[in-house]
């Protein structure tokens, strides 16, 4: 069969090329055998070339997202306990343990939460409080309450504390040797607010800014222009000046 030719280029199909194969060894200088062992060795090199590219591995390196952290919401006790130490920063530690008060008798509470928020508060009691039988109240339920808690033994150890300080400003103000001040600071330390209010106004005293301020901040004096009687200025933490009186007074 005679070649098919386009142009000047010979093309012979694998048939064609085959049949050769057989009669090329007489001849291997025709141009057809020739274009036959080309198109034998360009398949043969295209059939090695896509074996290596299926078989070769490609390191690419892995893609690493940042994934953001799970934001977690505060629980309300967490909330609220942040809203203590807030409190307690800022000088308020009456406000402070009103709110601790409010946390251990909220229902939804866990038993650990209550116990956390009444340790507080009999610390805050014992400290700028000033409410030593309250502090011992606090811890008496605590121990009561919460024998196996991991704070049972520091809590134990401040009620020692804080009955050996009631024993020794009770026996004080029984002697009845205090001076009007003297008796004043006895009775404010322990918690005995309203006799060192009534201290107060029998004789006339003007305690000290700390003193006045815990007082505000109980709610013994106010800040009112129809309020009468005697007139106590007091600073707070922040620098804000007042002028109280005792809240019963003028109402």
């Amino acid at each position: 069969m005679p070649p098919v030719r386009f142009g000047a280029v010979i093309q012979a199909s694998p048939e064609f090329c085959l049949s050769l194969a057989i009669a090329s060894d007489h001849d291997s200088n025709r141009p057809i055998h020739r274009e036959c062992t080309m198109r034998t060795f360009f398949a043969a090199s295209l059939l090695v070339l896509t074996a290596a590219c299926a078989s070769t591995v490609v390191d690419t390196p892995p893609v690493e997202v940042d994934t953001p952290p799970v934001a977690t919401q505060p629980s309300t006790f967490d909330l609220a306990m942040s809203t203590v130490d807030g409190l307690v920063e800022a000088g308020n530690e009456q406000a402070a343990i009103l709110r601790l008060e409010q946390l251990i008798g909220m229902q939804d509470a866990s038993g650990d939460e209550k116990a956390a928020a009444l340790y507080r508060m009999a610390e805050l009691k014992m400290g700028d409080g000033n409410q030593v039988w309250g502090a011992i109240e606090a811890l008496d339920e605590f121990i009561e309450t919460y024998p196996e808690h991991a704070r049972a033994n520091a809590a134990s150890e401040l009620r020692d504390y804080a009955r050996g300080e009631a024993t020794s400003l009770n026996f004080k103000i029984e002697q009845g040797g205090l001076s009007p001040a003297e008796e004043f600071k006895a009775r404010f330390r322990l918690g005995e607010h309203q006799d060192a209010a009534d201290l107060m106004l029998a004789h006339a005293l003007t305690p000290a800014n700390d003193y006045v301020l815990d007082m505000y901040q109980i709610g013994y004096l106010c800040e009112d222009a129809e309020l009468t009687g005697p007139s106590y200025t007091l600073v707070e933490p922040d620098g804000t000046d007042h002028v109280v009186r005792f809240c019963d007074f003028g109402k």
